[in-house]
Protein backbone atom coordinates (compact mmCIF):
# COMPACT_ATOMS: atom_id res chain seq x y z
CA UNK A 1 0.00 0.00 0.00
CA UNK A 2 1.63 3.83 -0.61
CA UNK A 3 1.26 6.49 1.59
CA UNK A 4 -0.52 9.46 0.23
CA UNK A 5 1.05 12.92 0.77
CA UNK A 6 -2.47 14.98 1.80
CA UNK A 7 -0.13 18.15 3.23
CA UNK A 8 -0.25 20.96 0.46
CA UNK A 9 2.78 22.55 -0.29
CA UNK A 10 2.90 26.72 0.34
CA UNK A 11 1.56 28.51 -2.22
CA UNK A 12 4.78 30.08 -4.19
CA UNK A 13 4.00 34.25 -4.36
CA UNK A 14 5.39 36.16 -7.35
CA UNK A 15 7.56 38.16 -5.09
CA UNK A 16 10.88 37.61 -5.67
CA UNK A 17 13.24 36.58 -3.01
CA UNK A 18 15.25 39.37 -1.86
CA UNK A 19 18.81 39.41 -3.84
CA UNK A 20 21.82 38.11 -1.99
CA UNK A 21 23.76 36.80 -4.62
CA UNK A 22 23.39 33.30 -3.56
CA UNK A 23 20.80 30.60 -5.27
CA UNK A 24 18.10 30.22 -2.67
CA UNK A 25 15.62 27.15 -2.79
CA UNK A 26 15.99 24.76 -5.36
CA UNK A 27 13.08 22.26 -4.37
CA UNK A 28 9.82 22.29 -6.43
CA UNK A 29 8.21 24.69 -3.70
CA UNK A 30 10.86 27.31 -3.93
CA UNK A 31 11.83 28.72 -7.69
CA UNK A 32 15.48 29.78 -8.29
CA UNK A 33 16.39 33.02 -9.29
CA UNK A 34 19.02 32.97 -11.72
CA UNK A 35 22.01 35.72 -11.61
CA UNK A 36 20.29 38.09 -14.23
CA UNK A 37 17.52 38.76 -11.79
CA UNK A 38 19.48 40.31 -9.36
CA UNK A 39 21.39 42.95 -11.51
CA UNK A 40 18.21 44.78 -12.14
CA UNK A 41 16.47 46.95 -9.22
CA UNK A 42 12.85 46.90 -8.60
CA UNK A 43 10.71 48.79 -10.05
CA UNK A 44 9.88 50.92 -7.29
CA UNK A 45 13.79 51.27 -6.36
CA UNK A 46 14.57 54.90 -6.54
CA UNK A 47 18.34 55.64 -6.92
CA UNK A 48 20.04 57.21 -4.32
CA UNK A 49 22.89 60.21 -4.80
CA UNK A 50 26.44 58.86 -5.16
CA UNK A 51 28.06 59.46 -1.99
CA UNK A 52 31.02 61.71 -1.24
CA UNK A 53 34.33 61.15 -2.89
CA UNK A 54 37.52 60.90 -0.59
CA UNK A 55 39.93 63.82 -1.54
CA UNK A 56 43.25 62.95 -4.10
CA UNK A 57 45.51 63.34 -1.54
CA UNK A 58 45.52 64.35 2.11
CA UNK A 59 46.02 67.35 3.54
CA UNK A 60 49.48 67.35 4.76
CA UNK A 61 50.80 65.82 1.60
CA UNK A 62 52.18 69.56 0.67
CA UNK A 63 56.01 67.65 -0.66
CA UNK A 64 53.93 65.98 -2.94
CA UNK A 65 53.78 69.14 -5.56
CA UNK A 66 57.02 70.71 -4.08
CA UNK A 67 56.62 73.95 -6.71
CA UNK A 68 53.44 74.70 -5.57
CA UNK A 69 53.78 74.31 -1.93
CA UNK A 70 56.58 77.10 -2.34
CA UNK A 71 54.53 79.25 -4.26
CA UNK A 72 51.88 78.78 -1.40
CA UNK A 73 54.11 79.48 1.26
CA UNK A 74 55.61 82.62 -0.13
CA UNK A 75 52.91 83.82 -2.21
CA UNK A 76 49.45 82.42 -0.85
CA UNK A 77 47.40 85.09 -3.08
CA UNK A 78 49.08 83.38 -6.43
CA UNK A 79 47.67 79.90 -5.51
CA UNK A 80 44.43 80.92 -4.04
CA UNK A 81 43.82 82.90 -7.63
CA UNK A 82 44.21 80.18 -9.37
CA UNK A 83 41.73 77.96 -7.41
CA UNK A 84 39.34 80.41 -7.54
CA UNK A 85 39.16 80.98 -11.25
CA UNK A 86 38.31 77.18 -11.65
CA UNK A 87 36.14 77.13 -9.03
CA UNK A 88 34.22 80.18 -10.18
CA UNK A 89 34.06 78.58 -13.82
CA UNK A 90 36.28 82.17 -15.28
CA UNK A 91 33.82 84.35 -13.73
CA UNK A 92 36.29 85.79 -12.05
CA UNK A 93 40.09 86.39 -12.73
CA UNK A 94 43.22 84.97 -11.38
CA UNK A 95 44.65 88.69 -10.71
CA UNK A 96 41.24 89.87 -9.12
CA UNK A 97 40.72 86.89 -6.47
CA UNK A 98 44.60 86.57 -5.99
CA UNK A 99 44.44 90.74 -5.25
CA UNK A 100 41.46 90.66 -2.68
CA UNK A 101 43.24 87.79 -1.16
CA UNK A 102 46.05 89.43 -0.84
CA UNK A 103 44.33 92.53 0.85
CA UNK A 104 42.15 90.44 3.18
CA UNK A 105 45.71 88.64 4.14
CA UNK A 106 47.10 91.96 6.18
CA UNK A 107 43.35 91.53 8.29
CA UNK A 108 43.92 88.33 10.55
CA UNK A 109 41.45 85.77 9.88
CA UNK A 110 39.77 87.26 7.10
CA UNK A 111 41.93 85.83 3.98
CA UNK A 112 40.55 82.22 6.12
CA UNK A 113 36.95 83.18 5.73
CA UNK A 114 37.49 84.19 2.37
CA UNK A 115 39.16 81.09 1.36
CA UNK A 116 37.13 78.27 3.34
CA UNK A 117 33.99 79.87 1.13
CA UNK A 118 35.54 78.60 -1.90
CA UNK A 119 36.68 75.33 -0.29
CA UNK A 120 33.01 75.17 0.25
CA UNK A 121 31.99 75.44 -2.91
CA UNK A 122 34.41 72.94 -4.54
CA UNK A 123 33.61 70.18 -2.38
CA UNK A 124 29.99 70.67 -3.61
CA UNK A 125 31.17 70.61 -7.25
CA UNK A 126 33.73 67.42 -6.72
CA UNK A 127 31.30 65.65 -4.24
CA UNK A 128 34.19 65.63 -1.63
CA UNK A 129 33.77 64.55 1.70
CA UNK A 130 34.43 67.16 4.41
CA UNK A 131 36.84 66.98 6.93
CA UNK A 132 36.14 66.16 10.18
CA UNK A 133 36.84 69.86 11.98
CA UNK A 134 34.84 71.69 9.01
CA UNK A 135 36.04 73.51 6.21
CA UNK A 136 36.16 76.43 7.78
CA UNK A 137 38.82 75.63 10.78
CA UNK A 138 40.68 73.63 8.19
CA UNK A 139 41.68 76.67 6.49
CA UNK A 140 41.94 78.53 9.67
CA UNK A 141 44.28 76.43 11.42
CA UNK A 142 46.30 74.93 7.89
CA UNK A 143 45.76 77.83 5.32
CA UNK A 144 48.56 76.56 3.81
CA UNK A 145 47.95 73.16 3.73
CA UNK A 146 44.52 73.87 2.95
CA UNK A 147 45.41 75.58 -0.74
CA UNK A 148 47.80 73.12 -1.81
CA UNK A 149 45.74 70.38 -1.36
CA UNK A 150 42.69 72.37 -2.98
CA UNK A 151 45.38 73.11 -6.59
CA UNK A 152 46.31 69.72 -6.11
CA UNK A 153 42.79 68.36 -6.16
CA UNK A 154 41.85 70.30 -9.30
CA UNK A 155 45.20 69.50 -10.65
CA UNK A 156 44.40 65.98 -10.17
CA UNK A 157 41.12 66.57 -11.89
CA UNK A 158 42.87 67.78 -15.27
CA UNK A 159 43.21 71.54 -15.19
CA UNK A 160 46.24 72.62 -15.95
CA UNK A 161 46.50 75.35 -13.40
CA UNK A 162 48.62 77.72 -15.15
CA UNK A 163 46.01 78.03 -18.19
CA UNK A 164 43.13 79.28 -16.11
CA UNK A 165 39.61 79.14 -16.85
CA UNK A 166 39.38 79.78 -19.97
CA UNK A 167 43.24 78.73 -21.33
CA UNK A 168 41.80 74.57 -20.13
CA UNK A 169 38.33 75.52 -21.56
CA UNK A 170 40.07 75.83 -25.13
CA UNK A 171 42.74 72.91 -24.54
CA UNK A 172 39.61 71.06 -23.65
CA UNK A 173 37.96 71.76 -27.08
CA UNK A 174 40.59 71.43 -28.81
CA UNK A 175 41.49 67.88 -27.38
CA UNK A 176 37.99 67.15 -28.45
CA UNK A 177 38.22 68.12 -32.40
CA UNK A 178 40.58 66.77 -34.61
CA UNK A 179 42.98 69.72 -36.30
CA UNK A 180 42.21 70.78 -38.95
CA UNK A 181 44.25 69.91 -42.29
CA UNK A 182 47.28 72.13 -43.36
CA UNK A 183 46.68 73.45 -47.05
CA UNK A 184 48.92 74.80 -48.69
CA UNK A 185 48.66 78.01 -50.57
CA UNK A 186 48.23 78.58 -54.09
CA UNK A 187 47.75 76.41 -57.15
CA UNK A 188 50.85 74.12 -57.58
CA UNK A 189 50.79 71.43 -60.75
CA UNK A 190 52.55 68.30 -59.99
Amino acid sequence: MYATNNSKSPPVFAQQAPATGVPIGTSANQPYYPAQSYAQPAPHHIPQPAGKVSWSTGLCDCCSDVSNCCITCWCPCITFGQIAEIVDQGSTSCAASGALYGLLYWFPGCACIYSCSYRSRMRSQYMLEESSCGDCCTHFCCETCALCQEYRELKNHGFDMALGWQGNMARQQNQGMPTAPVVESGMQRH
